[in-house]
């Protein structure tokens, strides 16, 4: 188990309050507004750290790096914002996608991820 320091907790704090998966990124951004000082090597000594302890769950986006989210939420899927690069949680799944499956096959599980713009940016310009 490890100890409880600052830099530690402070990164517990950051993805607790976030509402959505980060980067190491953004948490190391975050986490020094509470922890002048911090470092990237910090960061991810204590992100898979986390991991490890089961306290974090890693969000896999094709071709991105790691984002990470505390672990413990029930089922959902996530959008990427193609302008900022943020990813947000959805809450909504449209259930049972077993008929989507070709005929004979089994699914065990499954990821959605939309992509396009948040509001935080703006739209895009027309021509």
């Amino acid at each position: 188990m490890q100890r409880n320091t600052r830099q530690r907790e402070a990164i517990r704090q950051v993805l607790q309050e976030s509402g959505r998966p980060l980067s190491t990124r953004e948490v190391l951004e975050a986490a020094k507004e509470k922890v002048p000082g911090l470092g990237i090597a910090t960061v991810y000594r204590t992100l898979n750290s986390l991991l490890e302890e089961k306290e974090i769950s890693a969000v896999e986006l094709p071709g991105e790096t790691p984002r990470y989210e505390v672990a413990g939420k029930h089922h959902h899927h996530h959008f990427h914002c193609t302008v900022c690069g943020k990813v947000f949680e959805i809450e909504n799944c449209p259930g049972d996608l077993e008929r989507l499956a070709p005929p004979g096959f089994k699914a065990e599980r499954h990821e959605i991820v939309l992509y396009g713009r948040c509001p935080e940016c703006p739209p895009a310009r027309k021509p």
